[in-house]
């Protein structure tokens, strides 16, 4: 990579450009960054182990330094100016790999890594996760999971409770890193006793869901959207019947559809075993399945625990046989 001169023209030009930016203290360049990617002085001062107080005088400080407005301040967080845009692209590699050599756990004589907060959805976490960490955590990783669903935990991200999760759905804007994990296939499913009495699949992809009439329907939630997006993606219609169970766990589903209560649709991943073994049954086998894609996601900022990259890269490398 070519560096610019900082000796000669060029640095004059920086420099004039930005209000004298490269004479700034770094401190106030890493707060700004931090409220840059999380978009919130609340969620920055977490982040740093900071006040929020701290944090605005700070952010004030560089403003007044570079004669610009970097935030302007909303109801709910702040909205970077153009001049912030400008700001972060110039410094975000430098502080970043800065970070990397003078954070925590930088020298070889450091303490211990401290545990990795992970967070995620239960099903996934139990299935695919928690089991394809085992190698790391026989190493010594430290681990602290937290399970629960993507919106909520996407904002706990960005306040930095998390340094990784799982997403069932790639986040909006740049503040978030976020790479492309698995794909989950979702599946028509119940118990053989139910396949038998509906027909089998033969009578469904004869017929379509009019022969899953009067089969109760086993769901996440009141609004079923796994199955909802199923009956649009495969048969093309609305689904028109109400849950006669409702469940806030996939697992507590499978469990029920198993036992023979009614039908769901659920991730393949999560019922493999089932199905294998003829405790539950493919009622549809479509050439188009509803596919998802899962993201895992890192919070703003460089980490300074290594063992943060150790798991993604971990993660990644194996959920590719997944």
């Amino acid at each position: 990579m070519r560096h610019r001169d900082f000796d000669g023209e060029g640095a004059e030009a920086e420099r004039a450009s930005f209000g004298g930016a490269a004479q700034v203290d770094l401190n106030l360049l890493r707060t700004f960054l931090a409220v840059y990617r999380t978009g919130s002085f609340t969620a920055a001062a977490r982040l740093l182990g900071l006040s929020q107080p701290t944090v605005t005088t700070q952010i004030r400080t560089l403003e007044r330094q570079l004669d610009r407005e970097l935030f302007q301040r909303l109801a709910r967080g702040v909205a970077p100016s153009a001049h912030a845009d400008e700001l972060a692209a110039r410094i975000v590699e430098p502080l970043d790999a800065l970070a990397t050599v003078t954070g925590p756990g930088s020298s070889a004589d450091a303490h211990p890594a401290e545990p990795v907060h992970l967070a995620g959805p239960a099903e996934l976490l139990t299935q695919r996760v928690m089991p394809a960490l085992a190698p790391l955590v026989d190493k010594g990783v430290r681990l602290r999971i937290t399970p629960g669903l993507t919106e909520p935990l996407l904002e706990e991200l960005r306040a930095g409770r998390y340094d990784l999760m799982l997403a069932t759905y790639r986040p909006r804007g740049r503040a978030l890193a976020s790479l492309a994990l698995m794909d989950e296939e979702f599946v028509l499913v119940s118990a053989p006793s139910w396949a038998e009495r509906v027909g089998g699949p033969a009578r469904i992809a004869a017929d379509g869901p009019a022969a899953l009439h009067g089969v109760p329907l086993v769901a996440y939630a009141e609004d079923v959207p796994i199955v909802r997006r199923y009956w649009r993606h495969v048969f093309g219609r609305r689904l028109v019947c109400n849950p006669a169970v409702t469940m806030p766990d996939l697992n507590a589903v499978k469990a029920a559809v198993a036992g023979g209560t009614g039908f769901s649709v659920l991730p393949r991943y999560l019922c493999a075993a089932e199905l294998a073994s003829g405790a539950l049954v493919l009622l549809h086998d479509p050439d188009d399945p509803p596919i998802n894609t899962g993201f895992l996601v890192q919070r703003p900022g460089s980490s300074g625990n290594p063992h943060v990259a150790l798991v993604r890269d971990h993660l990644l490398e194996t959920a590719r046989a997944w």
